[in-house]
Order: C-alpha cells, then structure tokens, then sequence
C-alpha cells in the first residue's frame, strides 16, 4: 500500500496524485479559476505540466503525444471557455480513435446550473464526442474517476474521456483511497476474436482469386504492424493503407498499392473495386475511401475485423465478423492459414503492380520557376533522418504528404483523419515531440492551417520543444480552391487568404522566438531543409513559397462511384483495356 493511502488531501491533492499513479509524465494545459486549486499541488509534482497558449493547443497536443507514443496524452483547461475550447480536439480524438485524458474545472458544485461565471455543462456539450465523461462533484470521487478514464481511454476502442472536477470538490479534504480493482460492470470490451471466425476467414482467403489487404488506422493503434507483415508474406495479399494506416506496412513493400480513397492512388482504388474479398482490418469503411457507397468494391466478399463492434456492418454488410482486438486477430489469422495453401494469385499482383507503376502519384512542374509543393514535401523526406516523425495539417498539403513523404515506419504520421481539423498540426508535431524528444518532428502545413494555431510555437521556443515546420504557402485555402476549380467554374470566393507579403512568415516565427527561413526555389529548398536540420536548440518555420493553382490529383469527385476516379483534370485510367 502505497504512503499516500489514508492520508489527508484536498481533492487537487488527490488529483495530482492520482495522475503520478497513472503513470503520466507530461500534461498540456492553461489554469484557470475553477481549476486553479489544481495547479499549486501541481507546482511541487514530477508531471511537466506545458503552458500552451490556447486549450485547442493542448488538446491536439495531447493527441500527438498519444498517437507518437502509444500512452495517453493528458490535457487540462478551466471551466467555461477554457473547457469548450477543447471541443475540436476532444471531437477529433473521438473520430480517430486517440486515447486521451481532458480534466476540467467546472464552478462550486452548489452553483452548477445557476449560469454562474464561467460555467458550461463541457460533459453535455461533449457527450457525443467522448468516450466518456465525469462529473465529479465530490473529493472522494477523484480518484476512482481518474483510473476508470485512463483505463477507458486506453482499452477497447481508444478514444478520449473527460473528467469535470468541480471546484469546491477540488477544495474539500478527505481521506486519498486508491480503488483496489476497476469495477465498470457495463464495459468490457471483446478482445480476444472467435476462433470459428477465424479459421472461416482463413478458408476464404485460401480460396479469394483477387483479395486484397484493406488496412486502417485500427491497426496502427493497435501496434499490429509485425503480425501484419507476417500475414503479407505468408500470402502474398496486396495491401492498401488509408490515411491513418500509413507507414504500417513500407511504402517500399512490393505488396503495397498505397492509401485508397478520394485522393487515393490509383492502384489502391482499383484494387478494392476489382477485389472478390476486401479483408478489412481496423478500419471503418469511412466515405472518404468508399465513394458512393453502393458502387463500393461492387463483386467482393467482406471479412471486416474491428475491435468495435458497431462499426462491422455499420456501413457496408459484411460476410464475416470478426470482433477483436487487431492485433490478436492477426496473430489467429497468421496461425489459421497454415491450414490452408496460400491463395493462387499471381495474374492479380501482376495486374495490380502493372497499374501501380503506370500510375504512379506525380506533378506538373510549376510556371515561372516556382517551387511545386508536392516536390518540397518529397524533399524534406528524402534530407531527413530516417526515423523522422511527421504530423500534417489538413488540406492539399496533407495529401500530398501522404503520397510524397517516405511510409516507411509505424506510428511516425500524424494525422487528422474523421474530422479534418485545421490547425492540427503545430500542436500535434509539438506533442510528438515531447514524447520522442531525440527524434525529428516535422510539421507540414499549409499557411491556413498554420494561421489557425501558431502562437503554439512560442510554447516550443520557452520549453524547448524544437520542431520543424513546413509552410506551404500557396496563398489560398487550397483544397477549397481546387474544389472551386473543378466544381464552380472557378470563382474563387473567399480562398484568397494573404497576398505574396502579409503575414511574413519567416518575421512571424522569429518574433515567437524561432528560426524564420524562406524558399522559393530549389536551390534555397534543399539550403533550408539542410539548415532547419541542422539546428535542434529552437524551433524552425520555413516558408515554402509554391504556386497557387496546383492541384491534388488522383481525385474522386465526391458523391460518385470510385470508378470514376481521375487522374488529371480530364483524364481517368482505362481499367478494363490497360489493367484489369
């Protein structure tokens, strides 16, 4: 029994205590007054606490440092505003699947109702978009509320929890008891698959003709890449990666077509249109990848593994269930197969590895000298280390980083997937590197994205937290201009964001106390991805300056099937005379 047992606390004591006990290192937060009374036991604690400049900040931070390093990231806010301005990250962790910890002071218990000063009902607001939630109103109540978050947030289907302390409980004493054993009747998630569910997917692998390996963030989550790889080479199935699942098999993998999906190579969307079995493991048929639904991978049969129960079938009915954690399913599948030959496909890699060569994701050099992105994004990946880690914005820059970076590891990609929140990325890269302090970050964004959550690089500059950022500066919300392009004729209406002067970026980010550099050419491309390498005392911010009309290609128009996927503007692969 640990010294603490018994002991007198305050409810912040016991808070603090608690978190120590739960193993946490590191926190992301901003006090304030109803959660105040937490930070002075915190002021004597072994947990780093991060002052961020805005609660979004800590929210995603706490999300980069569970995606890079497997643990649950924490953040803490006050009541009020400070609780709702972790909505985005609390709503973006619940789409993906991040496993993280939010703690919030909420007014006097005795006040909650009453539209005291800063109160908001954060547990109704966030209900949809958590795991769980607390609302913890008395002292004694802390700790057990803290290890059933950290042991929901983490088990089952990861995702985030919130715990809501309100101030007087964080006040009042009583005697700290640590609960001896969980007792959380209505929740015991199904880890281990059926075997018969098993050894039936297994005989109908053997007998698939074109079956392909559908991989999503699931997997990653779940540190499945070995028994993945194990599986690949025991049957030679292709495989394609959705954003969330990058780098968990090599991108170099002669077995891998790349990421599916709106934006998806074409060797990926074809492979699962053409498949007869898609073998779904950790993902959830999102509608970024199946287009129009009902065209969907038209003749295959599906085995769908998910350690979620509701997401099999939820979108596309499936023919065989497995319920399970992705990692034992793997591992079952990996001994199920040995009962079986291995499936007879070789005319379907040959198909498919044809029109992955003859499709390979690339780019129209840019007019008048300009850099193109996706070659800058290409570049910062060939000069780095090879264990760099990367977190991504949203938008075209995030695309063309996921075709143009090099996958090559596990749980080095960092994503905002579901929601696709701007502003993801400084926070996260911050994250990730907080929790892989001797490995390079990256942060590519696009100069939207960065004006929406920079100050938090003034957070790295005083906790030196050196991480690198990537600006692709095309002067426009690109995405929405490229969607204007195709799809409105080309009015562009509120996708301007700057002209070629305001903000300077690079006078920005040495104001927050970083390195400022710009590019807008190879040769100062390949100088400042050397000299942003080369310092690791401060963070780093270049400003790649790219052309404006540059687009993200291939392409599913939304709403129609993935058969029609394109290329180029106007032009679509014929898949019946050229490949399949």
């Amino acid at each position: 029994m640990a010294q603490t047992d018994g002991q007198l606390m305050t409810g912040a004591q016991a808070l603090v205590e608690s978190l120590e006990r739960m193993g946490v290192d590191v926190a992301f937060g901003i006090p304030g007054g109803a959660i105040l009374p937490a930070y002075d036991p915190l002021y004597d604690s072994k947990i780093r606490h991060i002052l961020v400049r805005h609660e979004q900040g800590a929210g995603h931070a706490a999300e980069g440092y569970a995606m890079a390093s497997g643990r649950v990231g924490v953040c803490i806010a006050t009541s009020g505003p400070g609780a709702t301005n972790l909505v985005t990250p609390l709503a973006n962790a619940y789409m993906d699947s991040t496993p993280i910890v939010a703690i919030t002071g909420q007014v006097n218990s005795h006040a909650i109702g009453t539209d005291a000063f800063q109160e908001a009902d954060i547990r109704g607001i966030t209900m949809p978009i958590t795991k769980h939630s607390y609302l913890v109103k008395e002292v004694e109540g802390i700790p057990r509320a803290i290890q059933e978050a950290f042991h929901i947030a983490s088990t089952g289907r990861p995702g985030p929890v919130l715990v809501d302390i309100a101030k007087d409980a964080l006040t009042s004493t009583a005697p700290f008891v640590w609960p001896e054993a969980l007792d959380l009747p209505g929740y015991r998630p199904t880890v281990r698959p059926h075997s018969r569910q098993i050894r039936a997917a297994a005989k109908m692998i053997s007998e698939a003709k074109r079956p392909v390996l559908y991989i999503g963030g699931g997997v990653m989550l779940a540190r499945a890449h070995a028994e993945l790889a194990e599986f690949v080479e025991k049957t030679r199935i292709p495989v394609v990666t959705t954003l969330m699942a990058r780098g968990v098999l090599p991108d170099s993998h002669e077995l891998n077509m790349g990421m599916p999906g709106m934006h998806g190579t074409v060797a990926a969307v074809g492979a699962l249109q053409k498949a007869d079995l898609l073998i779904a493991l950790g993902t959830r048929f999102d509608d970024r990848v199946t287009g129009k639904l009902d065209s969907f991978a038209p003749g295959a049969k599906i085995i769908h593994a998910d350690i979620d129960p509701a997401e099999i079938g939820k979108n596309k009915p499936v023919d065989i269930p497995i319920v399970g954690d992705v990692k034992q399913t793997l591992e079952q599948l990996n001994e199920a197969i040995e009962a079986y030959e291995a499936p007879q496909i070789d005319a379907w890699r040959r198909q498919l590895g044809t029109m992955k060569a003859r499709y390979q994701p690339r780019w129209d050099e840019a007019p008048d000298g300009r850099l193109s992105p996706q070659e800058v994004v290409q570049r910062i990946g060939e000069l780095s280390p090879s264990d760099s880690i990367y977190a991504a914005g949203v938008g075209q820059h995030q695309m063309w980083a996921a075709h143009f970076l090099p996958h090559e590891k596990p749980n080095t990609w960092l994503n905002s997937g579901g929601a696709g929140t701007m502003g993801f990325c400084v926070p996260a890269a911050m994250g990730a590197k907080v929790a892989n302090p001797d490995a390079t970050v990256w942060g590519i964004d696009g100069d939207g994205c960065f004006q929406m959550t920079n100050q938090e690089l003034v957070t790295c500059a005083v906790n030196n937290i050196p991480i690198k950022i990537a600006v692709i500066n095309n002067n426009a919300l690109g995405m929405v201009r490229q969607w204007q392009s195709l799809f409105y004729e080309g009015r562009y209406s509120n996708t301007d964001l700057m002209t070629e002067s305001w903000p300077n970026f690079p006078m920005l980010a040495e104001a927050m106390g970083c390195v400022g550099l710009r590019a807008t050419n190879e040769v100062e491309m390949d100088a400042a991805i050397q000299q942003a390498l080369e310092i690791n005392d401060r963070p780093v911010v270049i400003e790649f300056v790219v052309h404006k009309d540059a687009m993200v290609w291939p392409m599913v128009p939304a709403g129609v099937s993935n058969d029609e996927i394109r290329v180029a503007r106007d032009m679509a692969p014929d898949w019946e005379e050229e490949v399949l």
